[in-house]
């Protein structure tokens, strides 16, 4: 499978796209006037601890206080303030998971106090109305390994499946840990050599003595280690053994980009050529229209079905339906064509647009337990394509696949996007004809006590026009009911559900 780095570099934003076979199944966007801030460290100053939570406040130095659960929190080097989880894929481990879990006894009141200062390190982007996730599990992520200060542990991606494998790299591991320091192997290390990992943990090792000098003289609350920029990560993060070449639109760019990889990745073996055409490189590789689609509420299926993806602030909801496709055989058939096709598009669709949380998927009701499995084991072999942790928790006895993705950031469509001025995010708003009854309601409303008077009207056109069209009848009725005059005006720079209905002293 032929994949490529798509990479347009501006003095604004960065965007990077992962082409597989000329098909977009990843992008990444970051603005330069607001990176994120997933993986950065800092020293915060606690502001508020809640005991029936199990939670606190952290004033790391962003508009709203940071989020740290007691589970998030290490009951070892607590006095040091010295420890944070990473943000990383590899963090997945279940070894790991189970010793971070398991030490969860002791109440957080008992183990942090209001105003004092502690060392986390950011785990999820603020999302919505809610601050940043903390940790105080610290971890660096390099290209090959994960570096884990103060925690004696050794671990191996999951997505390395094969056992012979994962067990040569514990073994290298195990010989180049060094105390006081805990390594995960990630995805990308599968088949790297001794000299691979040893050249990381040094680089990593030269992070963390930078790191740990600025810790012990910073006054909270203050960055301590921000995580590199997109560009970079590219390299670290994104270019996995199957990438052919990176491409970049960027002379400047392109010039850091190879020197980043010549100093800290000197082994990684991948081609970074610089795009010189006149047309825009996401115009080029038809990536800008992906873009573009992923605001759709609606993706149509190559069969005629189609999904429809809508997105709360912690949950989406995806309803799958057959639409155009009427099949060739029978009913069966043609509902379990429509999952199957419309389960590798929900996988695809839920990591191009980063959607993470709770998904709820409504597939067309199946009564075969066999066409259920079916459609389960292809969602689950495309989600091993995901970079996430991508699980199907439960299927519920309505036959909704209850499925959860690690999220660590906002998605693609919320980052780019934000609420309409129109309908305040509900995704509608009122109808002519609704507007419309509300302002007759209104006169009614105060009618009585403007007797031989005139009443002024003023709303949007479509409305005045409907108003004076289909319910004059209503107007007169009213005119003649309560002894008063209305007068009408369209404004067309008006909202549609805005309006004004003024009283006036005469006639």
């Amino acid at each position: 499978m032929s994949k490529e780095i798509i990479i347009n570099s501006t003095v604004n934003e960065t965007r990077v796209a992962i082409l597989e076979n000329g098909s977009v199944s990843e992008i990444y966007i970051e603005r330069h006037k607001k990176k994120g801030v997933a993986g950065n460290i800092y020293k915060g100053k606690i502001v508020k601890v809640l005991p029936g939570m199990q939670s606190a406040f952290v004033d790391i130095g962003l508009d709203k206080a940071a989020f740290l659960h007691v589970a998030d929190l290490t009951t070892e080097n607590i006095n040091e303030d010295m420890l944070v989880q990473s943000i990383d894929e590899e963090q997945n481990d279940k070894e790991q998971e189970d010793e971070f879990n398991g030490k969860q006894h002791i109440p957080i009141e008992d183990m942090i106090q209001e105003g004092q200062e502690i060392v986390v390190q950011v785990a999820k982007e603020p999302i919505g109305q809610k601050g940043a996730r903390l940790t105080t599990h610290l971890t660096i992520p390099g290209r090959y390994l994960v570096l884990m200060p103060y925690y004696n542990h050794i671990g191996v991606s999951r997505k390395i499946e094969n056992e012979e494998e994962r067990e040569r790299l514990k073994g290298i591991l195990t010989e180049i840990k060094p105390e006081n320091f805990g390594l995960i192997a990630r995805t990308v290390s599968e088949g790297s050599t001794k000299e691979d990992l040893e050249s990381d943990l040094d680089y990593l090792l030269r992070i963390w003595n930078k790191l740990s000098e600025k810790m012990d003289g910073a006054n909270a609350p203050q960055l301590i280690y921000k995580d590199l920029e997109l560009l970079y990560r590219t390299l670290r993060d994104i270019t996995t053994n199957d990438i052919s070449k990176i491409i970049i639109d960027n002379r400047s760019d392109f010039l850091k980009l190879k020197t980043f990889q010549r100093e800290y990745f000197p082994n990684l073996d991948i081609e970074i050529k610089l795009y010189e055409n006149s047309i825009p490189i996401f115009d080029y590789y038809n990536i800008e229209i992906e873009i573009n689609r992923m605001f759709d509420r609606v993706v149509w299926l190559k069969s005629g079905g189609y999904i429809v993806i809508d997105q709360a602030e912690a949950l989406t909801v995806i309803d799958v339906n057959t639409g155009k496709y009427v099949g060739k055989r029978n009913f069966e058939e043609t509902i379990l064509k429509t999952n199957l096709e419309a389960a590798k598009e929900i996988a695809y669709q839920l990591k191009l647009r980063n959607i993470g949380g709770i998904i709820i998927v409504d597939f067309i009701d199946m009564e075969k337990d066999e066409h259920i499995e079916k459609v389960l084991q292809t969602l689950n072999q495309e989600f091993k394509k995901d970079r996430g942790k991508v699980t199907v928790v439960n299927i519920s006895p309505l036959g909704l696949f209850e499925i959860t993705r690690k999220r660590v950031k906002e998605s693609i469509t919320k980052a780019l996007s934000e609420n309409c001025p129109y309908c305040e995010g509900r995704g509608f708003i009122k109808s002519k004809v609704t507007v419309c009854y509300d302002i007759l309601r209104e006169i009614r409303r105060i009618a009585p006590f403007y007797e031989k008077k005139k009443i002024f009207v003023e709303a949007h056109s479509s409305v005045v026009d409907y108003m004076l069209n289909d319910e004059k009848e209503c107007l007169d009725e009213i005119e003649l009911m309560y002894n008063i005059n209305i007068e009408v005006k369209a404004n067309n720079n008006f909202h549609i559900e805005y309006y004004e209905v003024i009283p006036l002293e005469k006639f």
